[in-house]
């Protein structure tokens, strides 16, 4: 049996209204998280295991050095009874993200072909101390215009029309230049398209028209490690984790790049403990490779030796695992010295 698995459900907020926007679902296997679609104005998703067409994966998704589990031999769905769990779902988890909440979860592991679709309610429960905010607050008072050129580059991105979007939403922040969130989803599929610079400003203009808003800041600060602004890394990522200490592990990883490469030692280590502190389940790995970094320039060569070790584990088929373990082996060297 090669049939396609549909799921549908609902999210709703802990005092039972339905979220304030459109909300993320992902997929998380093995650690590893993939968006999988959108929520609508009343909470309610639906999609295919497997299909992201139209639904575009933000920087804190993946990067974790691992893989998913392949649901069969040379990547092909094996057949299987319909009373069988379903191995394309092995080891999945379904939550909702949105910044500023925490996501009860849904275990997929169990599941069987011929199950009801309907995983049933994800509540999401709000976080104490988080300034950073999901929806912008300046988007919602865009003229009426502007909104509906927005809500139809919404369409025509989940229809995966990525030029017909960015048309549209260039049009509302053309009515409306305060739009905020129309300037992130046009700096996202810019940025998907490779067109940096372009993807850069927008981002930019999204931070400048709403500061609390949380989503174009940890995109803007991808954009900037990638190109090695290290000043402008440290200071967006610095603003991120002021608005939001707590759903972002990879912004500490940022963070702490950013501050190590400027010399700041206290500082890039203390973010990347906190990050490390944070990810209890170790979907970034490569948080573990820059406080090795960071415990190498102190001359903590066995400290370093000892979060290398730990980053190899996570992260096995990592592109630089090669380099990391002639890394590990100059530590275990030096400490030897030491």
């Amino acid at each position: 049996m090669n049939e396609d698995i549909y799921l549908v459900g609902n999210v709703m907020l802990d005092d039972g209204t339905p979220p304030p926007g459109p909300v993320t679902i992902e997929r998380v296997c093995g650690g590893t998280p993939r968006a999988q679609a959108y929520t609508d104005q009343k909470g309610r998703f639906s999609f295919q295991v497997g299909q992201t067409a139209g639904v575009m994966q933000d920087a804190s998704e993946g990067g974790s050095g691992t893989s998913q589990p392949s649901a069969g031999i040379g990547g092909t769905q094996q057949a299987q009874s319909p009373n069988a769990p379903n191995t394309e779902l092995a080891n999945c988890d379904l939550r909702a993200v949105l910044s500023g909440f925490r996501s009860d979860t849904v275990g997929l592991g169990s599941r069987r072909l011929m199950d009801d679709p309907n995983v049933g309610t994800i509540v999401l429960h709000r976080l104490a101390g988080v300034e950073g905010t999901a929806i912008s607050i300046t988007s919602l008072q865009a003229p009426k215009e502007a909104r509906r050129a927005y809500d139809k580059g919404l369409q025509d991105e989940r229809k995966n029309k990525l030029p017909e979007a960015a048309a549209d939403f260039q049009k509302a922040v053309g009515i409306y230049p305060n739009y905020a969130t129309a300037w992130y989803e046009l700096g996202r599929i810019q940025q998907q398209n490779e067109q940096i610079e372009q993807a850069r400003q927008s981002f930019a203009h999204a931070v400048a028209a709403d500061a609390k808003f949380i989503s174009p800041y940890l995109q803007l600060a991808e954009l900037e490690a990638k190109a090695e602004k290290w000043t402008e890394l440290a200071d967006t990522t610095g603003k991120l984790l002021k608005l939001d200490a707590i759903d972002y592990p990879m912004a500490y990883f940022y963070n702490a790049t950013a501050n190590l490469s400027l010399g700041q030692i206290d500082a890039a280590e203390k973010s990347a403990r906190a990050g490390e502190k944070l990810d209890t389940p170790h979907r970034y790995p490569r948080l573990e490779r820059v406080l090795a970094a960071i415990l190498a320039r102190k001359k903590d060569y066995a400290g370093a030796a000892a979060h290398l070790r730990t980053y190899l584990l996570l992260a096995p088929d990592a592109e630089d695992a090669a380099r990391m373990k002639k890394e590990l082996g100059e530590m275990e060297r030096l400490s030897g010295a030491n």
